[in-house]
């Protein structure tokens, strides 16, 4: 995308509907039925006009799970750290992930090791890091983004410490879905239940099909999936095999990365 594309795109989005007091979302699903819209793109349209709602906070990697280097650390500690998490980026830290001091590029290290300059000082090479609050929209998040050019922003909470970090990556997932490479593992799409009982759900499933599906009562002001309800309901993003129980109702992590809950296995109440 280029600069402003994003807005353009959502003026376009209002000039096309703006015929009438119905809701875009509503023009948009007419369209796919009538065969006018590609069912991905209509994903893709819709997921767009929910970006104004989401939270940066709510689809971030938290402060627990960021992967970074002390900036007293060397080339060697940051290659090392690139290369076992995959990352092209990192932050760089001072003591504590609450003082983030910069942000070291993976094709920043290469000409000093190359060049033999191992003992290169990190704040040399490091690149201005990018904060904004928690609380900033995804939609103004990904405006920022193009604006100034960066790819990644680290979160703070009300009080400036370290909440965690958004990326380019993790914005653009909520427009067109997981960007999944080989080494992902297969996702359920929905709610499925199981032979023996359980239910296996995506972490995606909106709160309003779980709570009718198992005749329950989930409601939040923040997030709208059972995953994001779960971390929630935590205060951060649980690991595989945490479970919590709602209602009778236990709720485990079944698969999950640092950023998000991927699965979740519901065992219903006991004698049902």
């Amino acid at each position: 995308m280029d600069d402003g594309s994003e807005g353009r795109l959502w003026a376009k989005m209002v000039n096309i509907f703006k015929k009438t007091d119905a809701p875009l979302e509503e023009h948009i699903l007419d369209a796919s039925e009538d065969g006018e819209i590609k069912e991905e793109v209509v994903s893709m349209l819709l997921n767009v006009l929910e970006l104004k709602d989401i939270e940066a906070c709510e689809i971030m990697i938290p402060r627990t799970d960021m992967v970074g280097v002390e900036v007293d650390g060397g080339l060697a500690d940051v290659a090392q750290e690139i290369i076992e998490h995959g990352h092209s980026r990192i932050p760089v830290f001072q003591d504590t992930k609450d003082r983030i001091v910069g942000i070291i590029h993976a094709k920043d290290i290469i000409a000093p090791l190359l060049n033999g300059k191992t003992e290169t000082p990190l704040e040399e090479i490091m690149r201005e890091a990018f904060f904004v609050s928690e609380h900033i929209k995804v939609k103004a998040l990904l405006k920022e983004f193009q604006t100034g050019r960066v790819h990644m922003a680290i979160l703070q909470d009300e009080y400036g410490g370290t909440s965690g970090l958004i990326t380019m990556e993790d914005v653009l997932e909520e427009i067109v879905g997981d960007i999944s490479d080989e080494h992902d593992a297969d996702r359920p799409s929905d709610f499925n239940e199981l032979e023996n009982g359980q239910y296996l759900v995506s972490g995606r499933v909106p709160l309003t099909e779980i709570s009718e599906k198992l005749d329950l009562t989930l409601d939040s002001e923040h997030v709208e999936s059972i995953g994001g309800y779960i971390s929630e309901l935590t205060g951060r993003i649980p690991h595989v095999g945490e479970f919590i129980n709602i209602s009778g109702y236990k709720f485990t992590v079944h698969e999950g990365d640092a950023k998000q809950i991927i699965s979740i296995l519901i065992d219903p109440p006991t004698g049902n």
